[in-house]
């Protein structure tokens, strides 16, 4: 056996022993009149969102296919959550990875992804679009050229990572409940959605799939604008999204997508994160009217509100932020 296949081996063994200790997510029935409502706790995952399956499916994956050696250096760009897994990931196998992040992310996790990253790349300029996407992957790109032995992920468009919900999240879910009649997901990457989608379809096509955006985003079509709260909506429309069945899609404010957190707090106890919040206030906005038999709701609650508590769960930085809307966030927690 040559020096090269003993480090892929060695590599294997470590990812799959990651993969292993991947447990089940949480999947907690919640108080709703109306509905059969369950939140699939996601940030129950070993670095805290369900960017981990992705990554990790990725990463095991290019090691495999030797894509990713002890040589590379990952680069990826990211607004938070998938930065965070791999940065987990790359530090437990001993790889050198390079986030690029840009000035919406959260405090806390650009502290966490210096304390694991030798550099870190923030981009300041926003893009045609009023976000950072672009300009962070004219960054990734550049990287590529700069750092010998890189290895880009491609969060948005790596069919791996929507293999990894497929496997798991999905299969989680259709062995937990033996009937769903909607679920709702935010939508970013895609990767979720379409694996999810593709999974639960396959199993009952009568369920019907909800993607839920944001305003800003121009996933579905809608007028680009500036995204303040990190880990939904893009400025790009991602590649995997071709590989999602969709049945319908659901615009919500970041405004509702504050509502939507201070609610799942207040009413379950589910301190989650602002993609969490964005498809509460969906649920609950697409049930409003609602009077036929008593549906099985699923949604996913992507990462938890610790990194948020500076901006979604701070009254001070909403103010500032929208001041316009303040006094409805403050008297209007009870609907959306």
């Amino acid at each position: 056996m040559t020096s090269g296949n003993r480090e892929r081996d060695g590599l294997m063994r470590h990812v799959e022993s990651l993969a292993a200790a991947m447990m089940p997510t949480p999947l907690v029935p919640l108080a709703d009149e109306r509905l059969d409502l369950y939140a699939k706790l996601e940030f129950s995952n070993f670095s805290g969102s369900a960017k981990d399956r992705s990554a990790l499916w990725i990463l095991r994956q290019a090691i495999l296919r030797e894509q990713v050696t002890r040589k590379s250096v990952l680069v990826e760009s990211s607004s938070g959550n998938f930065a965070i897994a791999l940065a987990s990931l790359c530090a437990s196998l001993g790889l050198e990875f390079v986030p690029v992040i840009d000035s919406n992310i959260n405090r806390s996790t650009e502290n966490f992804l210096r304390a694991l990253s030798s550099r870190v790349e923030r981009v300041h300029d926003i893009d045609d679009t009023g976000g950072f996407l672009k300009s962070r992957l004219r960054r990734v790109q550049d990287l590529r050229a700069e750092l010998p032995d890189s290895y880009w992920p491609n969060q948005y468009a790596n069919t791996d990572g929507a293999d990894a919900h497929y496997r798991f999240t999905a299969s989680e879910l259709c062995d937990a409940l033996d009937r769903i009649t909607h679920v709702f997901v935010g939508v970013g990457t895609a990767g979720t959605i379409a694996g999810l989608s593709r999974r639960l379809k396959k199993t009952d096509p009568r369920v019907r799939v909800i993607a839920v955006d944001v305003e800003g985003s121009v996933i579905f079509g809608g007028a680009p604008g500036r995204r303040r709260i990190p880990g939904i909506g893009s400025s790009i429309v991602p590649p995997l999204l071709q590989h999602a069945l969709i049945d319908e899609t659901l615009l919500v404010s970041e405004y509702a997508s504050i509502v939507g957190c201070i609610q799942l707090w207040q009413r379950h106890g589910i301190f989650a994160g602002g993609s969490s919040g964005s498809v509460y206030a969906a649920v609950q906005h697409y049930f409003a009217d609602y009077r036929g038999p008593r549906p099985r709701v699923v949604f996913l609650c992507a990462d938890r509100g610790n990194a948020y508590a500076d901006t979604v769960f701070n009254p001070q930085w909403v103010a500032e932020t929208y001041p316009e809307r303040i006094d409805d966030v403050l008297i209007s927690t009870a609907s959306v």
